[in-house]
């Protein structure tokens, strides 16, 4: 038996837990993790900004894939730490728990990791190197892999005063260390909307990037509610705004209507993005509740004998910021989803309350407008829960809860079961023969699907295709969606490689981001990755996913000798054997998992191309049209 004793327990200190257990920190190593050290340097240059201290942000993708953050903030303390004996950057760059952020006099309020952030990045990064603008010095540090190579030492003289922080992250950490400029600005532009006045410049000066957005909004909220609309239809043109403290916590809240079904609320504490929400939206979504209904009853849209609007009916079509300033706020994890503080919900309800009781009396039409659209939203809820419960009858009727065209699997565990969703009865025909019944199941869907961005819901869930989708997952969709009831672990898009297929699964996505968006979130879906070609020299057969594959195959057989070379148009045009080889095969086979980094872009692409406004699409085509690569696959 193997010893057991004091010898096997194992103390981590320092850094050394970060660089063991990452993901307890930064939540993934992928690229998410990648993205996230830039934001909690950035967080705290924010932080300063909230101080008062700072006025703007600058953040430069180098060649190489480092990142510099630079703030013309205070800069970071430059003395020595009394407790520790070392100067206070080297503190808040190599300890837990170090910064001002803890105590009292550093930050009122904070974004960072509770004091961890600056740490952990170094922690995680090959080579850091911070440099302190402060008292008429700079002084600078360099670390590797969180070891501080010498002293806090002085190596110039300077007139301005901030911190600039630049760093390598580590390929013994990280996955990947390609950084997205797309995914960063979306972040940058966030943070500056929920920062008033603040002035965010990011710059790629790689070779093949080159590109440069400055984010800066006087109004704040406001014009993050009007962003988030841009591609939608207003009911009314004066956004809602307030801004209030209630109990020492600071609360801002800005909403508007549009004509659509969905709503697009999203929570910050501490200018923090917390994608679960929490005891902050709670209390917005009960005051917007109360006041409507209120207004609705005493200005006669409600009767005595109606029902009180529900609240999803008061938010479909509702666009909202809700921003909050905490002192201490509690999280349910280390990167903070969900806000938990009691206080939060209190302080939120009744500013929101007060204010939005003034704001419906002093805008009569727009409140008029407003109370319109929930009782509308109200009959279409009925109308598509009547649609509901009439396909579940017609379903108990047939005796057969899962759709006919189904080709279930076996497996009982949905843990272990995927679920092709396939394109045609031809190539579901060559799927179903081509798969392991006993854990992979098929549906074929018949041509494209309804495009639910325009359709309202009572019309989606009688679709016969979509309603063959709800059934076969078995979550039910959108406000009764139970994610306990899904029966695959692996939901697969497989279309074919041409124009016709590429929209049809953006149709289905489209879709399941609307109704059964947790399935994304979740990461249960996936898309196919179909060969684009086949090469057979002599008796050998290849496969080639994209161009630059297919180059490389040629390159190393050699062209002389090769039959014709095979361009997949479609599914159906491959066997069973060809299709289990090449993209079914959970061996050989390769899926893209669909993630949803961010839900606001997500959400802005989404209203962009399937949306009811065809100056965006037009737009959209202008700007990237040029850069398009292989149209049909």
């Amino acid at each position: 038996m193997a010893k057991y004793d004091g010898n096997q327990i194992l103390v981590l200190e320092g850094l050394e837990a970060v660089r063991k257990t990452p993901g307890m920190y930064i939540g993934t190593t992928s690229s998410q993790g990648l993205h996230h050290l830039v934001y909690e340097i950035v967080d705290n240059a924010v932080d300063e900004a909230l101080a008062g201290f700072c006025t703007e942000i600058e953040v430069l993708i180098h060649p190489g894939n480092t990142i510099s953050v630079t703030d013309n903030g205070r800069g970071i303390p430059v003395g020595i730490q009394p407790q520790k004996g070392i100067s206070a950057v080297e503190v808040v760059f190599t300890m837990l728990h170090a910064g001002g952020k803890f105590g009292s006099g550093g930050y009122k309020v904070s974004g960072g990791l509770h004091g961890v952030g600056a740490s952990v990045v170094n922690a995680l990064s090959e080579w850091l190197k911070v440099q302190v603008s402060v008292d008429g010095k700079v002084h600078e540090q360099i670390y590797k892999r969180g070891i501080p190579e010498a002293p806090l030492k002085i190596v110039g003289d300077t007139d301005i005063t901030g911190t600039c922080v630049q760093f390598k992250p580590d390929p013994e950490i990280f996955e990947e260390l390609e950084y997205s400029f797309d995914i960063l600005k979306h972040r940058l532009q966030e943070t500056a909307f929920l920062t008033k006045g603040l002035k965010i410049r990011l710059l790629d000066k790689r070779e093949e990037h080159e590109h440069e957005r400055i984010y800066h909004y006087e109004g704040g909220i406001k014009e993050f509610v009007a962003h988030i609309n841009k591609n939608k239809t207003a009911l009314f043109e004066n956004i809602f705004y307030c801004e209030a403290e209630k109990e020492k916590v600071a609360v801002e809240v800005a909403f508007q209507y549009n004509d659509s079904e969905l709503e697009t609320t999203y929570t910050f504490v501490n200018n923090i993005n917390t994608p679960d929400g929490g005891t902050h939206l709670a209390g917005f979504r009960a005051a917007m509740t109360k006041a409507i209904n209120d207004y609705a009853r005493k200005f006669g849209f409600l009767k005595e004998t109606d029902k009180n609007l529900a609240g999803e009916d008061i938010r479909e079509g509702l666009s909202a910021i809700v921003s909050i300033k905490h002192e201490h706020p509690q999280f349910d994890s280390q990167t903070k989803q969900k806000l938990g503080n009691s206080d939060a919900r209190t302080a939120v309800e009744s500013v929101v309350l007060e204010k939005l009781k003034i704001f419906l009396e002093e805008n009569p039409a727009t409140a008029k407008t407003i109370v319109e659209k929930n009782l509308l939203a109200f009959r279409a809820r009925d109308a598509a829960k009547k649609a509901r419960e009439s396909v579940r009858r017609k379903s108990a009727l047939e005796s057969a809860r899962l759709p006919g065209k189904l080709a279930d699997c076996s497996e009982k565990d949905p843990t272990k079961c995927e679920i092709y969703i396939v394109e045609g009865d031809s190539a579901g025909g060559s799927a179903k023969s081509a798969r392991t019944p006993k854990t992979q199941a098929i549906l074929p869907l018949r041509g494209k699907i309804l495009n639910v961005e325009k359709a309202m819901e009572d019309k989606v869930v009688i679709n016969e295709e979509i309603k063959a989708m709800i059934t076969a997952f078995g979550t039910g969709v959108k406000n009764e969606f139970d994610y306990a009831k899904l029966r695959y672990n692996k939901i697969i898009l497989m279309t074919d490689a041409d124009v016709d297929g590429a929209h049809i699964r953006t149709l289905l996505l489209t879709f399941i981001f609307r109704y059964m968006e947790k399935l994304i979130v979740n990461g249960n879906v996936f898309i196919a990755q179909p060969p684009l070609y086949k090469v057979e020299k002599g008796k050998k057969e290849y496969y080639a996913y994209t161009d630059l594959e297919l180059e490389k195959i040629l390159a190393e057989i050699g062209r002389e000798g090769i039959k014709p070379i095979q361009r997949y148009k479609g599914l159906g045009e491959m066997d069973a054997n060809q299709l289990w080889d090449t993209t079914m095969d959970p061996d050989k086979r390769t899926l893209l998992q669909v993630s949803m980094e961010d839900a606001l872009a997500a959400d802005e692409i989404f209203t962009q191309l399937m949306g009811d406004k065809v100056e965006p699409r037009r737009e959209f085509i202008q700007k990237y049209g040029k850069t398009v690569q292989n149209l049909d696959v």
